[in-house]
């Protein structure tokens, strides 16, 4: 698994990259960076480090740069035009896997072992799902770690990913007790 969270403009980017490797990745929703899409972008980097790799044009540079004056130290991954370039659209969504690796590369990412501290169990223990009040509980403790809100496997997947411990865990949930 790639150690770094891969950050990138939309959707159908994050398929491409998942279809290519195995990483946790963003989307920013294009030129919709708000607050909480960069501090998510500035935990990631403490955590785990960061590689944007956004679209070969002038929006994904926007974008990149935008990100690049917010959050520093930051690794940059490219794809060329012409490697993004599918009837006409050009974006990472059109790039090959051979070619997003290729960009990865040149990135110099690193790889961790993934481990999988949390289980379905945990989740449930915690009432992060299977519970009346875990979509607003998974809000809540997404916001205090940093990872956002996501669907109960999307939140799993996170917890795991980001190497958010069990104490972490525990305090994020009793913190977000009082707000629920």
């Amino acid at each position: 698994m790639i150690k770094e969270v891969i950050v990138v403009e939309g959707r159908d980017d994050v398929s491409a990259i998942k279809r290519a490797v195995d990483a946790q990745v963003i989307a920013v929703g294009g030129f919709g960076i708000n607050k909480k899409v960069i501090d998510k972008i500035i935990d990631a980097q403490k955590r785990r480090g960061v590689i944007v790799f956004t679209d070969p044009d002038f929006a994904g540079e926007k974008i990149r740069r935008i990100i690049t004056k917010r959050v520093k130290g930051i690794k940059h991954a490219r794809i060329t035009q012409k490697q993004g370039t599918k009837d006409g659209d050009i974006g990472v969504e059109n790039a090959s896997p051979e070619a997003i690796i290729r960009a990865l590369n040149i990135a110099k990412f690193e790889t961790i072992e993934k481990i999988e501290t949390f289980s379905v169990q945990d989740m449930m223990f915690f009432k992060l799902t299977g519970d009346i009040k875990a979509k607003d509980r998974r809000d809540a403790v997404g916001g205090k770690l940093g990872i956002g809100y996501a669907n109960s496997a999307q939140f799993l997947n996170r917890l795991n990913s980001f190497g958010i411990t069990k104490e972490e865990l525990l305090v994020a949930v009793k913190n977000a007790e009082k707000e629920i």
